[in-house]
């Protein structure tokens, strides 16, 4: 099968973003070749472009695709031709119009969940899902804070949190976002440039905090995150968006009420394959419920993928964005 694979042969801004045209082999053992509908835009796609994440090059990018199965090779008793399969972790190269992937990195796809849905929503939503179910599960009735809350992410999360019973207040970059947070659940939405964010924060929460902040952000709101937490929270900083929380101070961890503080990896949390399996299965009873409520807000041409790079870091999406080959 012949395919359109992006690559990179160096780290740097969204022009080092290259593309090819390759004949795949036939799958070997252990392995799927995988015709892909849709790709996922992710921010860790980003990361790995700009040397943020270390990875190996020249590479491909994108983790997150989902398509047909066209073959599989010996040893494959998950999946069959024909089948359709979405992936969201281990080896960069979704960004593709078809490839060779390992088919431990594939999962089927249960019927009424289609391509775009599930690139749209697999690696956000197995992230949600580890937040909010294993990572910092808040008690129905609490506080938690969401920044970027109109983003891929936010959206998805503020829905999950809500499902749970959780009171959401949200942060966003503009005017425009706040209806898309309000109307994911978000109790109260606040734009997270502002002075007075944590005396709103504060507010809103009768000055008790929050209990915990999940903060994909990263430099940008890693004070606002700590100055509105309540005594014995915890701070889920979990993206890097405007950049690496670096130089933190355990003091201010104890000044501001025992805090906690973690870094989770999603792929930490579905590593192990009855954890993944079970957290997969929760997603999608979370999506075909209708609890969670996918948006897809921009679509570019694979090729385009660059310029989806440069939306995605200048904040100029909503929702989940994909490449289509």
């Amino acid at each position: 099968m012949r395919a359109t694979q992006a690559f990179i042969e160096t780290t740097g801004g969204p022009e080092v973003i290259q593309w090819r045209e390759v004949d795949l082999p036939a799958p070997g053992p252990g392995e799927v070749l995988i015709r892909h509908e849709a790709v996922g835009l992710n921010f860790i796609d980003t990361y790995l472009r700009t040397g943020l994440y270390p990875m190996r090059l020249p590479g491909g990018l994108g983790f997150e695709a989902a398509g047909i199965v066209e073959a599989v090779g010996d040893g494959v008793s998950h999946l069959r031709p024909g089948q359709r399969a979405a992936s969201f972790g281990g080896t960069p190269g979704a960004y593709a119009t078809a490839r060779i992937a390992k088919a431990a990195e594939l999962f089927p796809l249960p019927d009424g969940i289609d391509s775009r849905t599930a690139a749209a929503v697999f690696l956000k939503g197995a992230t949600v899902e580890a937040l909010a179910e294993r990572v910092a599960p808040v008690e129905p009735g609490g506080w938690a804070l969401v920044p970027a809350a109109a983003g891929g992410v936010g959206l998805l999360l503020v829905q999950w949190l809500k499902a749970r019973g959780v009171r959401v207040i949200g942060t966003v970059g503009s005017a425009e976002k706040v209806a898309l947070a309000e109307g994911a659940g978000a109790e109260a939405v606040f734009l997270s440039g502002g002075a007075d964010l944590v005396a709103k924060v504060r507010e809103t929460t009768g000055g008790k905090g929050v209990r915990v902040s999940y903060d994909g952000v990263g430099a940008a709101s890693w004070q606002s995150s700590l100055d509105s937490m309540a005594p014995r929270g915890t701070v889920v900083s979990f993206g890097n968006a405007s950049g690496p929380v670096t130089g933190v101070a355990l003091r201010d961890l104890a000044t501001r009420g025992s805090l906690y503080v973690t870094r989770p990896g999603v792929y930490d949390y579905y590593r192990d394959p009855a954890e993944a399996q079970a957290g997969a299965a929760r997603l999608w009873d979370m999506v075909a419920s209708g609890k969670l409520s996918i948006t897809i807000g921009q679509t570019y041409p694979l090729t385009e993928a660059a310029q989806a790079h440069r939306d995605l870091e200048a904040r100029q999406t909503t929702g989940s964005t994909l490449l289509l080959p």
